[in-house]
């Protein structure tokens, strides 16, 4: 078995073949966001994937997003652990949109109290 680390969380789960990014984030309680619960069809599970051992891009990966394995962008719900592989995978989860705002937001009143 290897293991996945999802960041920024930085949290650690064995991966075990054939179970997709998004379930291993959800036994994790890592967040990543969904509508279409697996299927290909919100593209908003989007994460970047470092290391090897993960299924190639689905049919939906390269036409809903024109992607191919050499980028390492994927749909969580689509990538899927692979017996082959030797290295632990990385994945990186995007900031939620509506956190990144609420975030910068109270960046920018700290700025501005600092002045």
């Amino acid at each position: 078995m290897r293991r996945v680390t999802f960041m920024p969380d930085n949290r650690t789960i064995e991966a075990k073949s054939g179970v997709t990014l998004l379930d291993m984030a959800r036994s994790t309680r890592v967040s990543i966001r969904t509508r279409c619960e697996g299927k290909a069809g919100c593209l908003m599970c989007k994460v970047q994937v470092a290391g090897e051992g993960i299924s190639p891009p689905t049919a939906a990966e390269r036409q809903k997003l024109g992607i191919d394995s050499s980028t390492g962008l994927r749909l969580a719900c689509q990538a899927k652990i692979t017996a082959s592989g030797v290295c632990d995978l990385v994945v990186t989860v995007p900031e939620d949109p509506l956190k990144a705002a609420v975030r910068r937001q109270l960046q920018q009143q700290e700025d501005d109290e600092l002045w």
